[in-house]
């Protein structure tokens, strides 16, 4: 990896781990052999690119649907980046701030 660059950064602090398990299952449902080392560097590219291109798209309807449910609302937008001090999602605080959810701007 060259200077500067800081790698794979998980906005939720604990995620990790559940990211790390939903890449294997979602590799298991494509069918793709999960390396037994874990170690995924001797991949062809075309398969990693599969199942991280599955990931998002799970996690981008995963988003929808929660979306949908809460009307359009987002959080606020300094949680979604991932802001230092911004409360993280397991916060009893957070949903109960005057501010937690903003308005969706419309087009």
């Amino acid at each position: 990896m060259a200077r500067g660059q800081q790698g794979n950064r998980h906005l939720v602090p604990g995620a990790a781990r559940a990211l790390d398990q939903f890449k294997y299952e979602v590799a298991r449902e494509l069918g793709i052999q999960i390396p037994p080392d874990g170690y995924w560097g001797d991949m062809p590219t075309r398969l990693t690119g599969a199942v991280g291109g599955h990931m998002v798209r799970r996690m981008i309807a995963l988003a929808e649907q929660q979306l949908a449910q809460r009307g359009g609302t987002l959080p606020p937008a300094d949680f979604t980046r991932g802001a230092a001090g911004a409360p993280s999602v397991g916060s009893a605080t957070w949903a109960t701030r005057p501010d937690a959810y903003q308005q969706a701007p419309r087009v």
